[in-house]
């Protein structure tokens, strides 16, 4: 199993998972002629996907999503929340699914996991195919027992690592942006990421990457601050970007 991103931050995010001859993007926060850019350096054809799995209807993970599923005739899979909330109504081929029920796609057996965000239904995904595990978390703002649970033995992990407080609070946001960002269905600082992924089965973790960095609130560099004592215990710490994401890493 393999992942990459095409882009991480809150001006769009798009992960792809790959097994074999399945393909799964997670979210399409970009325009169609964006992310079809962005996907001829990894993949080549959307055509290649097999399906899209969208984890809310916030617009840095939803705008691309029908209009692409339209184009290339793609099946896309969201939670009751996120389909009634009119963002997929032009998708032909819309599939419900059920958090907590896992079900497969190709060789890969997908785990919806509810999380606390302020969205309708929000979901993160783990993916597992054969020993292998790679948890999704890129939206969440705060770490839940079931959460915890849900994640807490992964081969690799994309997490977010969304802001620094004391800039989030000194910065340009209006007071209620501010609130919402930092509260418990905001976003996770980089403090929470950190105790989060102290708190795992460190043995296990082979690859952590650090993704969805404000580039408002949060800087690459406090982000590899907090994270630098873990880099002896982690196999590898990597970083996302906004105009990049990060390239195939295998697991």
């Amino acid at each position: 199993m393999q992942f990459c991103c095409l882009g991480s931050g809150s001006k769009g995010n798009t992960t792809l998972v790959r097994d074999g001859d399945t393909t799964l993007m997670i979210d399409c926060g970009f325009s169609v002629r964006h992310v079809e850019a962005r996907l001829a350096s990894r993949i080549g054809s959307p055509g290649d996907i097999t399906a899209i799995l969208v984890t809310h209807e916030h617009a840095d993970h939803i705008n691309g999503v029908a209009a692409l599923a339209r184009k290339w005739s793609l099946p896309v899979y969201a939670s009751r929340g996120t389909a009634k909330t009119g963002k997929l109504d032009n998708v032909a081929d819309l599939r419900w699914i059920s958090p907590d029920r896992s079900f497969r796609i190709g060789s890969v057996e997908i785990t919806p996991v509810i999380v606390p965000h302020d969205a309708h239904e929000p979901c993160q995904f783990r993916f597992d195919s054969g020993p292998k595990r790679l948890g999704v978390m890129t939206d969440l703002g705060s770490v839940s027992p079931y959460v915890q649970q849900a994640f807490a033995a992964c081969d690799a992990l994309l997490l977010e690592a969304n802001h620094d407080l004391d800039m989030l609070w000194a910065g340009r946001y209006p007071a209620r942006l501010k609130q919402r960002v930092a509260g418990d269905w905001g976003h996770l600082s980089n403090c929470q990421a950190e105790r989060f992924v102290r708190s795992l089965n460190l043995d296990r973790l082979q690859t952590l990457v650090l993704g969805h960095i404000s580039e408002e609130n949060n800087h690459p560099e406090i982000v590899r601050r907090h994270f630098a004592g873990l880099e002896s215990r982690v196999g590898r710490v990597a970083y996302a970007t906004q105009d990049d994401g990060f390239d195939w890493i295998s697991i």
